[in-house]
């Protein structure tokens, strides 16, 4: 995948882009090629994209060496974080 590097971001920009990746639980580089694609006219459709997201989860398999945890152990794991 290419990259891009954009120089002499204006701050208010960045700032922006910044708090919109906050709010959508993003990364700063994840919201800023939601926003470019919705600039151009390239927002994919969500269902679709659901769709291809769930086609490829059969493919994906647990390590059957370590046993899944219960919905109880990763609460208190995470309280305990």
């Amino acid at each position: 995948m290419p990259t891009l590097q954009v120089r002499d971001l204006p701050d208010d920009v960045y700032y922006r882009l910044t708090e919109l990746a906050k709010m959508d639980n993003r990364s700063l580089a994840q919201e800023t090629v939601v926003v470019l694609r919705r600039g151009l006219g390239e927002n994919e459709d969500p269902r679709r994209r659901r769709r291809t997201i769930l086609s490829t989860l059969p493919d994906i398999r647990l390590r059957e060496d370590r046993p899944v945890p219960s919905p109880q152990e990763l609460i208190r794991e995470d309280r305990d974080r």
